[in-house]
């Protein structure tokens, strides 16, 4: 027996929720089909790629093949940041090519987020959209030393007060009024968004151009040329993986991305008399500067969504929609949102859910593709693929259509991360470092020093 032709996407989210789109899954694949370029995953990095490919080359085939419906992942349910953060430090892709190449990857980053807002308006998506930047506030003595080094580093690459600056207390509470604020970083360079309206209008518009997608249909091996499916085999010059926390459940990928869960809360919306006591005027996305991560912003409908990181990996890479719901874990969330907002306590959360995001093993988005197999692929954001993944889409599109572009030269291209420890390795690593990073807060809480425990992981975490 098949599955229910609607599995209620509308509930996986708050963003799923409140976007108005019809949920009705597109035709699946039904027969062997040939293309140009085959594209595996509706996310935001298989549908970037599909768009960009389909605007320099009309006639190119496309063909995008999502095993559930576009958006359904990570690219539909996430915090709804899109930032310049890029999940390797600069001295990290400074390694990989040379200094300017790593600031080149940064200012590409920072030119994206104007990018993702450019398409959207220009193919009519109302994706919400406010660039108020990220204030990152500092809530310790350690967290404040943190920040300033943060700063200092910044300036000696060379990255002025346009790029991120340091706020003291007074500054960075008329932004935000956390409690304990001591201070904060700001930068400019974020914009609040509605995720899922982002990636359904793009799936939208990518058919518009004359891209296919099929939908519920899932491809379970991704060969030379090759992408095999449930319902038939797509065969293509090139063949793109664009699966991020999902990449575990294709054939021979297990331990190319670990599958690592995020989950998030919303509150119910809030009154204008709330909003003036915590501030975000601008719908500025907020976190602070603990090693647990944290990440929220305030939506168009006047909710705080709040969301962390800490919830465990699961043995074997695997995925399941329950490991979306972990009680403990949207408990704690609640009890962290009033902590740093207390005139909150008491206000009712409407909608609780979590996703996989995908992980390499040295922390390192990548893009690539191999001319002689046809094999392309982009992921490993670590969570801050709103924005990368429109670079990727970018990048991808040069690739495949064989230009020579500043794209192509960033230090992230051809990138190959090291494969993820066997079992039951990766699985104790993990979580020990996931439990690390608590353990380093809470050092931080009773010392009110920069933690030991955070120094002595942080090169296992990247």
């Amino acid at each position: 027996m098949g599955r229910p032709l609607n599995p209620h996407y509308e509930r996986l989210s708050l963003w799923h929720d409140t976007v108005e789109t019809d949920w009705t899954p597109r035709p699946q694949l039904d027969g062997d089909v040939e293309a140009d370029v085959a594209i595996v995953g509706a996310g935001l990095t298989g549908l970037w790629t599909a768009h960009y490919l389909a605007e320099a080359d009309p006639e190119l085939r496309v063909v995008v093949l999502e095993a559930e419906t576009a958006g359904y992942g990570a690219s539909g349910r996430n915090g709804g940041w899109c930032s310049a953060l890029f999940p390797a430090s600069l001295p990290t892709l400074q390694g990989y090519a040379d200094r300017e190449a790593a600031l080149a990857q940064h200012r590409a980053m920072r030119e994206t987020v104007d990018e993702v807002t450019r398409v959207a308006s220009a193919e009519g998506i109302d994706a919400q959209v406010s660039k108020g930047g990220t204030i990152t506030v500092a809530r310790s003595r350690a967290q404040w030393s943190r920040a300033r080094a943060e700063v200092a580093d910044a300036r000696a690459w060379g990255r002025g007060e346009d790029d991120v600056r340091l706020l003291g207390r007074e500054e960075a509470t008329a932004v935000l009024r956390a409690s304990r604020t001591r201070g904060a970083t700001y930068t400019p360079d974020c914009a609040a968004l509605h995720p899922a309206r982002l990636v359904r209008g793009l799936a939208d518009a990518v058919e518009r151009r004359g891209v296919t997608i099929h939908e519920r249909t899932r491809v379970t091996a991704i060969e030379p040329r090759l992408a095999r499916t449930e319902h038939g085999t797509v065969t293509a010059r090139t063949v793109l993986r664009a699966t991020e926390g999902y990449t575990a459940t294709l054939a021979g990928q297990r331990r190319a991305l670990v599958p690592v869960y995020s989950l998030i809360i919303a509150t119910e919306p809030l009154p204008p008399e709330l909003w003036d006591e915590i501030g975000l005027a601008r719908r500025e996305t907020f976190t602070d500067h603990r090693h647990l991560i944290v990440y929220g912003q305030r939506s168009a409908d006047d909710r705080l969504v709040f969301g962390g990181r800490g919830a465990p990996y699961h043995l074997g890479s695997r995925i399941k929609p329950e490991y979306d719901h972990d009680e403990r874990v949207f408990a704690r969330l609640y009890a962290t949102l009033v902590d740093l907002f207390p005139m909150l306590a008491g206000t009712r959360v409407t909608h609780a859910w979590g996703g996989a995001l995908g992980i390499p093993r040295d922390w390192c988005a990548s893009v690539g593709l191999d001319r002689e197999t046809g094999l392309g692929w982009a992921g490993g954001y670590v969570g801050d693929g709103v924005s990368t993944t429109n670079l990727a889409g970018r990048t991808l599109r040069d690739l495949v259509l064989g230009r020579d572009t500043e794209l192509t030269r960033l230090p992230w291209v051809g990138h190959r991360s090291p494969a993820w420890e066997r079992e039951p390795w990766r699985w104790l690593g993990i979580n020990a470092g996931l439990r690390a990073m608590t353990v380093a807060d809470a050092e931080e809480s009773l010392t009110r020093m920069p933690s030991l425990v955070a120094r002595a992981v942080a090169p296992l975490l990247g």
